[in-house]
């Protein structure tokens, strides 16, 4: 069975579709343990972020396909419509390519690998990673590791949180005075906020799921902690609203934010919506005085900061083209250990008998040097009695290149006798006795 790749993301698919088939963290485990017993895979792994969602193993893209639609409940022919796929070599090289930041929508961006890591991590928890998806995400950490040291690919990155925050200086012309509500408390919140204390916001609220989080994160940034339960008291104070939690319903609904444009007598509020699926209803964003952007409105702010390391990134897609090959001859090689280990054993019992043979002769009084040459002699008659009968048969039928191939393998590639003997040519004309 081929390693497969398989997946859905920012280029081939909107986030209304991204969202549809995104992977909750709570849910990964038993969705691994799902989709091995539906598609007879043994191993397998999911990578679920904002941006894609893919599934690693050794399976069929059709049986993987199918099974993602009915998972989800999204129809197939919407998910064909806009699914990209590999295998073997091309999908070890797409691995790479996405833990290297090469394949994100922000070029170079490091918190992919983190999450290529804990996608790994959660499978290999599960029992889903044998040992090719294990070689496998073995060889794309370290080459994701070898391209961060060797290129300039994570010089100065635009990251999707720095984009967010971009924009928000784009609509307030003094971020100064603003207030700010973050939701969520995970990595890329906190980048949120550090780029938004670099933009000179002195008032940040932090809502999250559990406080401790909150607080754990408020504490950095000398903001205010609070529940997600009490937003709809806080909106009200906020004019920009990042959003990045893993939430699989909405948080913010149209209702609570037109109760706060009331409240702040319909002083704009900026509002960007970085989770898949999304934190913020999209009806929201038909409100008056109202500027809701997603993750798909960040491409502009990001392409701008794309340009500077497209030469990096050529540098580093010749370190995974490289790696990729490698690690697939290798792959392909340990294929071939069964059938070594089989024609190893096959001449060994060859050998094991002709021996038994000559020592009962040599114990009844034969001669030794007799017997020796006749070792020797059956030894080589049964060892290349299969490799002949093919040489004969590749001849007989014409098959230069089956032909070709037999003598490679027997070690005759060298000899230039590759072109069966037409006797049934003219040869050339013999002088007449005189």
């Amino acid at each position: 069975m081929p390693i497969l790749a398989l997946g859905i993301n920012h280029d081939s698919a909107p986030v209304a579709v991204r969202e549809r088939v995104a992977f909750a963290p709570e849910v990964m485990p038993s969705a691994l343990a799902e989709a091995r017993l539906a598609l007879e895979c043994p191993e397998l792994a999911i990578l679920s972020t904002c941006n894609r969602t893919e599934i690693y193993g050794e399976a069929t893209a059709e049986s993987v396909l199918a099974w993602i639609a009915e998972y989800h409940g999204v129809p197939l022919d919407e998910l064909t419509s806009c699914h990209y796929q590999f295998t073997d070599e091309s999908a070890v090289r797409h691995m790479m390519r996405v833990a290297c930041g090469l394949d994100s929508l922000v070029l170079g961006e490091p918190q992919i690998l983190g999450q290529m890591k804990s996608a790994y991590a959660v499978a290999r928890e599960s029992g889903s990673v044998g040992s090719t998806l294990h070689n496998v995400f073995q060889q794309v950490f370290s080459v994701a590791k070898k391209v961060r040291t060797e290129t300039a690919i994570g010089e100065n990155p635009v990251s999707v949180a720095f984009a967010a925050v971009s924009l928000a200086s784009r609509i307030f012309t003094d971020l100064r005075e603003q207030t700010a509500l973050l939701i969520g408390a995970g990595e890329t919140i906190e980048l949120v906020a550090r780029h938004l204390l670099d933009k000179g916001v002195k008032r940040l609220i932090v809502a999250n799921r559990t406080l401790n989080r909150a607080q754990a994160l408020a504490e950095d940034f000398g903001a205010e902690a609070i529940l997600l339960a009490d937003i709809p008291e806080y909106l009200p104070r906020a004019d920009i609203v990042i959003s990045s939690t893993a939430s699989q319903l909405p948080i913010l609904g149209k209702g609570a934010v037109e109760s706060a444009l009331k409240q702040r007598r319909h002083r704009p509020m900026f509002m960007v919506d970085i989770a898949v699926p999304r934190d913020i209803e999209p009806q929201v964003g038909k409100l008056d005085d109202i500027y809701l952007y997603t993750v798909d409105d960040l491409r502009g702010v990001i392409d701008e900061g794309k340009r500077l390391r497209e030469q990096a990134a050529e540098a580093a897609d010749e370190i995974v083209n490289v790696a990729a090959s490698a690690f697939m001859r290798e792959h392909r090689s340990l294929r071939a250990v069964d059938s070594i280990r089989s024609y190893r054993r096959q001449a060994q019992g060859i050998s094991k008998d002709e021996l038994e043979k000559a020592l009962i002769q040599l114990r009844t009084g034969g001669d030794p040097e007799q017997l020796l040459e006749q070792l020797a002699r059956s030894l080589t008659n049964k060892l290349i009695h299969a490799p002949t009968v093919a040489l004969r048969q590749a001849t007989a039928d014409g098959d230069l290149d089956r032909l070709r191939l037999v003598r490679e393998i027997i070690g005759l590639a060298d000899e230039d006798r590759s072109q069966p003997t037409d006797h049934s040519a003219p040869g050339p004309a013999k002088k007449k006795l005189k």
